[in-house]
């Protein structure tokens, strides 16, 4: 289509070059009035016919055979008139599937005689017993053996899954595992399945600006495709009010809504960058994140191998210190201690029967590096951790009352997930 297109251009091209120089002699040709001058006339009547008809012959043709080659091109155009978006939609989306659960919530029984007589008449007798809690989401598949990437938060407890594909067939699905951590799960589709496993991008390639894609099912739409662009990324998780999660999101524009949970985030080129996760609502709405691909596929290899994933910890509260930090702190006459003025982790509580307790770390001692990596914030020493394996030692520099000094500290793996 492309030779075609430029064969026809250079066609046109031509074309309009001879018309040109056709048009310039008939102009110069009168210009130098030759045909008055030098031509008796007796001959100028035929020359003129003969002009007329070197025009109606020969350019009138040619200039028919353009546009008919101009609306060859329109037909070309139109097509392949489809957008880039709409190509990458056709390479990823019959690899998104719907999540579909169900869990059974039992209900803590209580003394039906303390119910109001007027409620019990209104609303009539009370529930008891188990009742069934459905909850819906999105995935992706990622190989060719059944194997669906979606949130932790959309398989976690429950009781039965069922995947339904592009193509409108319902499997059962198991879960391999999930890691609330970084909230990924891996599901395994039945032995009957001949999945279509979507093609998988480098999220470190990534650039604020580059176009995002959203696919998923938002509040049982199926197959609902959204457009925007990266907005942001290493957005820390922390930062949107989530203290128990570790991870750093990319931030999108593309309208992501309950039910998206789990979809594929694709870039232009129709490769999954991400994994929808969340969307901020009510104030500074319109903003969707996205677990990046990379870490997906560290974590889903993870699941796959052990069914969990282990993350070190160190057990240690911090804030981040500034220099402008310390200092306005250290010009209040009520302080009680003098904090050191650069750039750290600062240690705000030692959790009990850590590896931080057990390493003799203190409250106000302020991390400035971890192994050779210098410490700025919180944040860079918790990359370090994640880096990190379990019951190596690990050395920490510190500023302790205004001395340096360093301490060996194992991690340990985070307790709480089983």
């Amino acid at each position: 289509m492309n030779f075609q297109n430029e064969v026809n251009s250079n066609i046109r091209y031509l074309l309009t070059q001879f018309l040109k120089v056709l048009s310039r002699f008939f102009v110069d040709f009168e210009k130098l009035n030759l045909g008055r001058s030098l031509i008796p006339s007796s001959r100028r009547l035929p020359l003129q016919l003969l002009g007329f008809l070197i025009t109606t012959v020969i350019c009138l043709p040619l200039f028919l055979v353009g546009q008919a080659f101009a609306l060859t091109d329109l037909e070309v155009e139109a097509k392949g008139s489809h957008s880039f978006v709409a190509e990458a939609v056709r390479r990823v989306a019959p690899s998104v599937v719907r999540i579909d659960t169900e869990r059974i919530v039992e209900h803590q029984p209580f003394d039906p005689t303390l119910i109001d007589p007027l409620l019990r008449d209104l609303l009539g007798e009370p529930s008891s017993g188990p009742e069934r809690e459905r909850g819906q989401g999105s995935g992706v598949l990622i190989d060719d053996n059944g194997l669906v990437l979606t949130n932790a938060h959309v398989v976690e407890r429950v009781d039965q899954v069922s995947v339904t594909l592009a193509s409108g067939e319902e499997l059962d699905g198991s879960v391999v595992g999930t890691d609330p951590i970084t909230d990924l799960a891996l599901v395994r589709l039945s032995d009957d399945a001949t999945p279509n496993a979507a093609p998988l991008g480098d999220s470190e390639e990534l650039e604020v600006g580059d176009w995002a894609i959203a696919l998923g099912t938002p509040y049982g739409l199926e197959r609902t495709v959204t457009l925007g662009i990266v907005s942001s990324l290493h957005r820390n998780i922390s930062s949107l009010g989530f203290s128990d999660k570790r991870l750093d999101l990319i931030q999108t524009d593309a309208a992501i809504n309950p039910g998206n949970s789990g979809g594929p985030l694709v870039n232009g080129n129709g490769e999954v960058i991400g994994i929808n996760t969340l969307v901020r609502s009510g104030p500074g709405a319109g903003l969707g994140f996205a677990i990046p691909i990379n870490l997906a596929r560290k974590v889903s290899d993870q699941l796959l191998a052990t069914g969990e994933v282990v993350h070190p910890y160190l057990g240690l509260q911090l804030v981040s210190l500034t220099v402008r930090i310390a200092k306005e702190h250290n010009r209040d006459p009520n302080s009680l201690v003098q904090l050191p003025e650069r750039e750290g982790a600062l240690v705000q509580s030692v959790l009990p029967d850590s590896p931080a307790e057990k390493a003799g770390l203190r409250r106000g001692d302020l991390v400035i590096a971890a192994g050779e990596i210098a410490i700025s914030d919180p944040q860079s020493l918790l990359e370090k951790v994640d880096q990190s394996e379990i019951g190596v030692p690990l050395t920490l520099k510190i500023m302790r009352n205004g001395f340096e000094q360093s301490l060996s500290i194992k991690p340990s793996a985070l307790p709480g997930l089983s």
